[in-house]
Order: structure tokens, then C-alpha cells, then sequence
């Protein structure tokens, strides 16, 4: 049965609420969010006092991650897990050791190893690790494992999971603001429920601005090769722009680094995923959906050091500062203060659940 940590007990959630607008190359902070980086070392004290931290816990950790498919570079979902952890290494001068899959069948190998190895906390990168992640934990009941965007439930299992939709939501209303032909596209990567999702909440929020706006979307392929092709992103985002699409959204790992490069040769605006991507094309990129994998990696390896770590399902949204829309130096010039207060007063309405937007895991469907 799913369980969401009590607030005083959520130590992910309570680093995330301390969240940064946006992130630079390598995780470096936009400098406009000094004093929210302040209140994420705040943030973290205070869990610290409430559950009591243990310093000498810090000996006993050797943390690692297994990155998904697309590898640590991939400037979007695993990206952003690496500069969290990186972010770790560099604060309390503990090292990791990280594992790039080339196909799936390692995943439980890499998992097992690790654990043999007496590494802990484990983290899994990406919902295709659920299965690895459940069958390993259950052979090393003391080691620590946590999972991001997949579930499970054992004793010794951390599961942090998104609203997506909500964030994607709030891009999707700048995307049909931004838009001159009415015509707004998505490229995503495996065709599975949780890119739907992404989907589902870009098309409300497109329709939320202009309810005559079109979405084109397109999905890169059925197998876990879908996150890694570019060349195959690149095809989709030309197709899309031949058929009148002028702004499009790339859902999609690393084959999204194809969607933006080709948005940036047709004279699209693209909105990138999971990291903020602004930086990669200033001028051509609109805003990026932030997930922040980032902290819900460096609130683990905290939390594990701490003596804080707990096991349970955490679902992080708008609320919790788990999702958001990047605004910074590189985007700035493409956001007029109109779209800055519509998107921001939707971003409260729905915190405030004045605007409902539906999840389409809920019921695999995007209207309720």
C-alpha cells in the first residue's frame, strides 16, 4: 500500500520545498537564487534538529547511483541526478560511485554488485529499475535503496515520484502564449504512462491559454532505445515543424537533445526537461519543466548521512517545489511580464487547487 511520509518525517520533501528557480551547466545555481539556496541549507538544519542527526552516521555510508540509460551526460533526467549527488560529494568531501547502463538486462547486476560491495544508499535512476530495485532489496534487507519516478514498497526502499503534469502544465501555457501559428508540438521518449503524463499536462495547460490551439505530438519509440536517439528526435521535431508547429517540448532524455537542436535550425522555440536547459540554446529555449532529481538524490545521501533516511513514497508537485518552470538570463527576453503573471498566478492557483489539472496515470486517459 502507498504511503506519503508524515511532513515532519519527509526529509526529501522538506529540502525540496527550499526549491531554486533555476540550475546552470553542471548544477551551478542561477545567481538570482542565492537566497533560495539559503533556505535550502536552512531547510536541511531544521530536518536535522527534528529527527536528530548523527554525525558518526557519516562513516558509514558509501553512496551510489546507477544512472538509466542516456548516461550521466545526457543534460536532462540523469544529468540532473548526477549534480545532486555531485553536489554532495563536493559539501561533505564523501565520495560515490556512479554506474552508466549500456542496456537494461544490467540494471539488477549493477544493483547486486553494489550492495555485495556494501554500498549504501542505492540510487535508481528511472522507472525501468522498479523490478531490479525490488528483487536486490529484498536479498539485502540493511542496505538502503532509493528509487526516482519508480515504486517500492519494502522496509528498505526510498520511492520519490512527480507531479509532472503540473509543471508541465505551466509550460504548456507559455508554449501556446509564445505561439504565432497556433500550432504547438511534443516529442516524447518510451511511449509509456509516465510520458503521457507529461503530455496530458502540457495539452491542459495549452488549452488552459488558448482552448483553439493544436497540439502535434509524437512519441520516439516503444522500447528503453527511445531515450537515447537523437538523430530520431531531431526526424520528429522537422516533421513537426513542417506541419506549422513553432514552439515544441521534448519529454524525452537524451533523443530530446535532437528535438532542441532541431528547433533551434527550423526557428522553433523549444521547451526542454527534467534539468534546466535554457543554457543549451539561449534565444531558441522558452523555458525548461524543472523535476528536481537533483535534491531528491542530494536529500538521500543527506538523509543517509544524517541518520535521517527513511523509507516511503513521496510525491513531490508545485507545492512541494518539486516541479517547476525555469526562468533566468537565458530565457528572460522571451517571457513577457503578461506571460510571467499568467503563468505564475496558474502555478498558485493550482497549489492553491483552484485549477485541477488531471493526471493521466490516474486512469491512463487525459480527461477524468
Amino acid at each position: 500500500m502507498w504511503r506519503i511520509l508524515a511532513p515532519e518525517k519527509a526529509h526529501i520533501v522538506q529540502i525540496l520545498r527550499g526549491q531554486s528557480r533555476s540550475i546552470g551547466p553542471r548544477g551551478e545555481c542561477d545567481r538570482r537564487d542565492a537566497a533560495r539556496r539559503l533556505s535550502i541549507r536552512t531547510a536541511i538544519a531544521a530536518v536535522a534538529v527534528v529527527l536528530g542527526s548523527s554525525a558518526a552516521a557519516a562513516a558509514d555510508i558509501k553512496p551510489a547511483v546507477v544512472f538509466d540509460l542516456g548516461g550521466k551526460f545526457d543534460k536532462s533526467f540523469n544529468e540532473g541526478v548526477y549534480v545532486g549527488a555531485e553536489r554532495f560529494k563536493a559539501e561533505t568531501k564523501l565520495n560515490y560511485v556512479g554506474f552508466e547502463v549500456t542496456n537494461e538486462t544490467q540494471f539488477e547486476q549493477a544493483h547486486r554488485r553494489f550492495a555485495q560491495r556494501g554500498q549504501d544508499p542505492i540510487i535508481g535512476v528511472g522507472f525501468n529499475q522498479a523490478n531490479p530495485v525490488e528483487k536486490v532489496a529484498k536479498e539485502f534487507p540493511k542496505v538502503r535503496f532509493t528509487i526516482i519516478d519508480g515504486v517500492v514498497n519494502l522496509p528498505n526502499v526510498q520511492s520519490v515520484l512527480f507531479k509532472e503534469h503540473e509543471g508541465s502544465f505551466l509550460v504548456g501555457l507559455l508554449a501556446a502564449m509564445a505561439s504565432k501559428t497556433g500550432k504547438v508540438g511534443f516529442v516524447g521518449g518510451m511511449d509509456i504512462p509516465l510520458i503521457r503524463k507529461f503530455a496530458c499536462g502540457f495539452e491542459q495547460g495549452i488549452k488552459y491559454a488558448d482552448p483553439k490551439a493544436e497540439l502535434i505530438q509524437n512519441m520516439t519509440g516503444t522500447t528503453p532505445a527511445a531515450w537515447n536517439d537523437p538523430a530520431r528526435g531531431g526526424e520528429l521535431a522537422k516533421g513537426q515543424s513542417d506541419r506549422g508547429v513553432d514552439v515544441i517540448y521534448a519529454a524525452a532524455g537524451a533523443t530530446g537533445n535532437g528535438v532542441l537542436q532541431a528547433a533551434k535550425d527550423r526557428g522553433m522555440l523549444a521547451i526542454g526537461v527534467d534539468s534546466n536547459q535554457n543554457h543549451l540554446y539561449p534565444g531558441t529555449m522558452l523555458t525548461s519543466m524543472v523535476k528536481r532529481v537533483d535534491l531528491a538524490a542530494y536529500a538521500s545521501f543527506k538523509a543517509a548521512m544524517d541518520g535521517s533516511w527513511q523509507p516511503g513514497i513521496s510525491v513531490l508537485g508545485l507545492k512541494e517545489g518539486g516541479v517547476d518552470w525555469a526562468l533566468d538570463q537565458y530565457n528572460e527576453k522571451l517571457i513577457t511580464p503578461e506571460m510571467k503573471a499568467r503563468v505564475e498566478q496558474a502555478k498558485a492557483d493550482i497549489i492553491a487547487g483552484k485549477i485541477k489539472v488531471h493526471d493521466y496515470m490516474s486512469n491512463n486517459s487525459c480527461v477524468d
